[in-house]
């Protein structure tokens, strides 16, 4: 590993001025997980390395307007305990629980789980399917990014080299409106082979679907919607065949590749079952679940 020079600033205004000032040799890191594996394996060789795990401005989950907004550096572990998580944005906290070991969601965050640009991320589905943005702060000014326009390839991202991620805002599901992700993987933590999240919201007499999310994760080099499958759904009453039918669709229009851990044939087809399952299960949510959130106040 390439020796470095360890800054540790004391505000945001702080960090961005050090990343203007030493970019591109100026690397982000929070808390390390996928960052210093990098560094091991000599993949990347910053001459400076800017903490921002310290900045507790951006350690919060707060609710603001329509939707909930979570600090960069607030731990997995945090997510997946919180009280508002658990009951507002299940999805997440269950995708959570599934992710590393809980030694990595006790240091490891939301931040730079997004920004490392992993395809096979959980997060990243669960929040594109759920309708994320993120906010991308710098000297300049600051602007927000659809997570879904967020990764452009593998291991790639619209991050600049003098931009900080500060945080993601997640507009709270609607009424009607139910959520799932399942994931294949070796082992119950492991990375997914292929991971898929669904949301389905309904209409006012929760038999048709009035719209739906499809994301899948493991499938090409970004996390990538099942557009052709969501328009599918539209519009439709719930029966077997149609879930079937969105499934193999989204089986269809990924862009899987063979690597070590399955064919492209086995990941259409994990595709393809964990669609129809997450489908199901989501719309079954969106039957069960009461009014919007929307007007939900507080600290989460």
């Amino acid at each position: 590993m390439k020796s470095f020079e360890y800054l540790v600033p004391e505000s945001i205004e702080e960090a961005c001025s050090l990343l203007s000032r030493y970019s591109p040799e100026a690397k982000v890191i929070a808390g390390g997980q996928s960052l210093l594996v990098l560094l091991r394996q000599k993949l990347l060789s910053p001459s400076y390395l800017v903490s921002i795990k310290e900045l507790t401005d951006l350690d919060y989950m707060r609710c603001e307007g329509d939707g909930l907004r979570i600090g960069a550096v607030t731990t997995h572990r945090t997510i997946e305990l919180s009280p508002i998580i658990r009951n507002k944005f299940p999805v997440l906290a269950e995708a959570e629980r599934r992710l590393a070991s809980v030694q990595v969601r006790n240091w490891g965050t939301i931040g730079g789980n997004l920004c490392h640009g992993d395809p096979k991320t959980d997060l990243a589905a669960c929040l594109i399917a759920l309708g994320s943005k993120v906010k991308l702060t710098s000297e300049k000014g600051e602007r927000e990014v659809d997570l879904e326009e967020f990764f452009t390839d593998y291991y790639e991202t619209c991050l600049n080299p003098d931009e900080i991620m500060t945080s993601i805002e997640v507009p709270y599901l609607g009424s009607r409106t139910g959520a799932y992700y399942e994931k294949f993987s070796l082992r119950w933590a492991d990375a997914p082979i292929v991971g898929v999240c669904g949301v389905v919201a309904l209409d006012a007499q929760r038999n048709m679907c009035n719209k739906a999310r499809v994301v899948i994760a493991g499938a090409g080099p970004t996390p990538v919607r099942a557009r052709e499958a969501e328009e599918m759904l539209q519009g439709e009453a719930y029966h077997k065949d149609l879930l079937g039918q969105a499934a193999l669709l989204a089986s269809q229009h990924c862009s899987p590749t063979s690597d070590a851990e399955a064919s492209e044939e086995y990941k259409r087809e994990l595709v393809r079952v964990l669609a129809q399952k997450v489908l199901k299960v989501a719309w079954e949510r969106a039957a069960q679940s009461g009014e919007s959130v929307r007007n939900t106040k507080g600290e989460a």
